[in-house]
């Protein structure tokens, strides 16, 4: 989809410079001009002449008016939610998985028959994750072997190694905590993760806890939603601990289905632990904008991604043909809202401009697509396979570059679900590309079907170290460029 054709390329900056800057570039000379101008007819006598004859009480109404409207403003608007800080888990090196060894265990599956295997031997050689992404222990046994205490030995073991580094990099006591969010949606213990959490750091009694289940990978951006809404009520200077994480269990499927056998090549153990307050002190970004899509109304959305049972009776995580589509549908009416909240107005004037010549020419012209990246300058695009980040990329028109993030991510850590958002902010820091006032655009997908999107602002960057991020032992083997291959 190309610019309108009466756009020129070499023009556009300028165009976009004018309109962008309109009240500094046009309304206020022409304002100055006409106040000088009138100035000049009345001369200085009658402008000092005016002044005198002007009432103490209309003085102090001029003054005191602005600055009450000001004051009520700023007293009705929400507070403002920054990010202290945050922390991804790298698990143990003994959950560490290869290719090969993923490939060995389906060709030892007493479930698949020949065809099921050279399907899911494709699937793994094509997924685009690498050879040192994280599965339970559990998982390496010929078969699997999941069940309740692994499940919820592998829940505690990530989120607590990553709420162990989020404490240890702020220096924020337990007890500081007023407010707790957990997010999970295919493992759900009773006591819920949000108890575990309790439990193991001896929280407080009077804290608000929640946890968040069964909203599928783009959880994070809703929990985050849940954190900002009980920060804005609770006392100024209230923190909040959110942990993002994804039971890997859920992909253990002992049939044939061969859409119920794909989650066992994409998701893999990880979780992110994240610090928020509504103070600014220590903050490293503040929270802009929460867009959220939800297209679940229609069946097609509503089926692409579900657990269910096959027709034998075995239960597993179901993805659908038709989740690509539907993702794009739902990033289309995604960015449609969010777009109206960032862009700049010269965007929004070139896709009006397209949009009003594409009705009157009847669909001769093709709608200008909005140039995001002169919004943002960075994309966490939630890593759930080569085919969602290739459709992202092609619907927003962006560089490799820019989803280098989301693709290397993949590559080292796999689909970490809700989590995995996280995992690419680290890496985008961890390369230094982030700058004191730079945006970032988190793009979450999930059942339902969901896209959620969460607006950040950098305050300040990270130090110039990579030590203790998820990113440590493999950040100089990337990008990669062998891995932009779609999905088969």
């Amino acid at each position: 989809m190309a610019s309108p054709p009466h756009v020129n390329k070499h023009l556009k900056p300028l165009f976009q410079l004018v309109v962008n800057n309109f009240l500094v570039l046009v309304v206020a000379p022409v304002t100055a001009i006409v106040f000088l101008r009138k100035a000049a007819q009345l001369g200085p006598e009658e402008i000092l002449s005016r002044l005198h004859g002007l009432r103490q009480a209309h003085a102090l109404l001029a003054v005191f008016l602005p600055l009450a409207l000001a004051t009520l403003y700023l007293m009705s608007r929400p507070r403002s939610v920054y990010l202290v800080d945050y922390a991804c888990c790298r698990p143990n090196s003994n959950c560490r998985v290869s290719i090969g060894s993923s490939v060995e265990n389906v060709r030892f599956s007493p479930y698949l028959d020949d065809g099921g295997v050279d399907f899911m031997t494709r699937m793994h050689e094509r997924s685009g994750l690498g050879d040192q992404t994280y599965l339970h222990p559990s998982f390496h046994y010929i078969p699997p072997r999941c069940c309740l205490s692994d499940a919820r030995d592998e829940a505690e073991q990530v989120i607590f190694a990553a709420v162990d580094d989020l404490f240890a990099k702020t220096g924020i006591s337990p007890g500081a905590i007023d407010i707790l969010v957990t997010n999970c949606s295919g493992f759900n213990p009773t006591p819920s993760l949000a108890d575990i959490v309790v439990n193991k750091y001896k929280l407080r009694a009077d804290i608000r806890s929640v946890h968040v289940s069964g909203m599928g990978c783009s959880a994070g951006v809703i929990s985050l939603e849940v954190v900002r809404n009980l920060l804005q009520a609770a006392p100024r200077g209230a923190r909040a601990l959110m942990v993002s994480t994804e039971g890997t269990s859920i992909i253990n499927y002992a049939g044939k289905n061969r859409g119920m056998l794909l989650p066992y090549a994409l998701f893999r153990m990880g979780a992110a632990a994240v610090l928020l307050s509504t103070s600014k002190s220590m903050a490293r970004f503040r929270l802009m904008h929460i867009v959220r899509t939800l297209t679940a109304a229609h069946d097609r959305a509503y089926l692409c991604i579900s657990m269910k049972e096959d027709d034998e009776g075995e239960t597993g995580a179901y993805l659908s043909k038709d989740l690509v589509p539907v993702a794009g549908e739902a990033l289309k009416a995604n960015i449609m809202a969010i777009g109206s909240l960032v862009l700049p107005r010269s965007e929004k004037l070139l896709f009006a401009i397209s949009f009003i010549a594409r009705k009157v020419m009847r669909s001769k012209i093709k709608l200008y697509v909005p140039d995001f990246r002169t919004a943002f300058q960075h994309f966490c695009i939630h890593s759930g396979g080569r085919a969602v980040i290739d459709a992202v990329q092609n619907s927003l028109r962006l560089s490799d570059r820019d989803v280098e993030a989301s693709r290397m991510t993949l590559h080292r850590f796999g689909n970490t679900s809700s989590s995995s958002l996280w995992y690419e902010l680290a890496y985008i820091e961890a390369k230094r590309r982030m700058k004191k006032g730079d945006r970032v655009w988190m793009i979450g997908f999930g059942s339902g079907f969901k896209c959620n999107s969460a607006v950040w602002q950098c305050m300040r960057p990270a130090n110039n170290t990579i030590v203790g991020t998820p990113w440590a032992d493999s950040l100089h083997m990337y990008p990669l460029n062998n891995i932009s291959e779609e999905v088969g």
